[in-house]
This record gives C-alpha cells, sequence and structure tokens, in this order.
C-alpha cells in the first residue's frame, strides 16, 4: 500500500515539476518576444530620426542654393 502511494506521490510530484517548466518556458518566450518587440521599435524610431535629418539637409541645401541664385541675380542686375 506504501508503495503505490509512493508512487503516486512520485508522479504527481513529476507533473509539479514538469508544469513548473512549461511556465518558466512560456514566461521566457515572452520575454524575449517582448525584447524583439522593443528592439523593432527602437529601429523604427532611429530610422525615423535619420529621414528627419535627411530632411532636414535637403531643406538646408535648398534654401542655399536659393541664396546663392538670388545672390547671383542681384550681382547680375548690377
Amino acid at each position: 500500500m506504501n508503495s503505490a502511494l509512493g508512487g503516486k506521490e512520485e508522479e504527481e510530484e513529476e507533473e509539479e515539476e514538469e508544469e513548473e517548466e512549461e511556465e518558466e518556458e512560456e514566461e521566457e518566450e515572452e520575454e524575449e518576444e517582448e525584447e524583439e518587440e522593443e528592439e523593432e521599435e527602437e529601429e523604427e524610431e532611429e530610422e525615423e530620426e535619420e529621414e528627419e535629418e535627411e530632411e532636414e539637409e535637403q531643406e538646408e541645401m535648398e534654401e542655399e542654393e536659393k541664396e546663392e541664385e538670388e545672390k547671383k541675380k542681384r550681382n547680375s542686375k548690377n
């Protein structure tokens, strides 16, 4: 009788351990997914910042070109 109870207890313990392991694995997977999402968001933000910088640079160049053209026009009038 005792051996049957002992076997049952062992079985229950093993099941509990397996459940705990599964839970841990699920938690790890969730954490990994969250990290990946964060990385993707950071990359997107960086890309947006780069695009904004490029646009600003382009605008500055265009502004400089306009100023140069205006100078040339003024000089040619004189």
